[in-house]
């Protein structure tokens, strides 16, 4: 099978399932829209800090991240379709095809999350090219740690609560780099001198790719 098509096929079926069912997409927007609110009523009237503001947002990104994107590959162990796409496709095939859907998945999540808190805490962005930069580099390394650690939780006994465990120390440079971005995205500050973290971003999605494309072959194969 081309590769390209294969990988495409992953993704195909993947959100085929997920529009039938709904199933992540649900989890993730309740969970999502359900933190904000609780975030809104918390916090009352009251101006909030920027940098408290940028923590909120990748607060309900990465939780509700991690309680929604660990089903896919749990459900191919549970049905037992995780052993006809390791007979007909190449595990690079199957990490493509997850990722890809993952990525959709969770750049629909950060999209709302973002647009909803603009709106309920009444906040303008300054400069919104950095935030949009942000975000997409915050997104993409979120759906690669995801879709890795994923695969990698579904093989083990207890899946569900691993998850958030392992998602937590690993995508602490991704968060603390994201929340810093973020916060200067909303005050206006140069591209400048949001560099360092850009850069950190940037890095770190590389890295988690390289890694992810490299271990993906033997966690599938175990």
């Amino acid at each position: 099978m081309d590769w390209l098509a294969g990988a495409w096929a992953v993704f195909r079926k993947d959100l085929r399932i997920e529009l039938r069912t709904r199933y992540a997409l649900n989890a993730l927007l309740l969970f999502a829209l359900g933190a904000l609110l609780l975030i809104l009523f918390a916090v009352g009237p009251q101006p909030i800090p920027t940098r408290v503001q940028s923590a909120f947002l990748w607060m309900v990104i990465l939780f509700a991240a991690a309680v929604g994107l660990g089903r896919s590959f749990v459900a191919e162990e549970r049905d037992g379709t995780a052993l006809l796409l390791r007979l007909n496709t190449r595990p690079s095939m199957v990490f493509a095809g997850k990722l890809l859907f993952n990525l959709v998945l969770v750049g629909s999540l950060g999209m709302v999350s973002t647009g909803a808190l603009l709106l309920l805490l009444d906040v303008s962005v300054a400069r919104p090219g950095l935030l949009a930069a942000v975000l997409g580099m915050g997104v993409l390394g979120l759906a690669v740690a995801t879709t890795l650690l994923g695969a990698l939780v579904a093989r083990a006994a207890r899946r569900g609560a691993l998850l958030p465990v392992l998602l937590l120390p690993l995508l602490t440079p991704l968060l603390v780099s994201s929340v810093s971005a973020t916060q200067k995205a909303i005050r206006g500050l140069p591209w400048a001198q949001a560099q360092d973290e850009l850069l950190t971003l940037v890095g770190f999605v590389g890295a988690t790719l390289s890694a992810a494309t490299l271990l993906f072959d033997y966690v599938w194969a175990e």
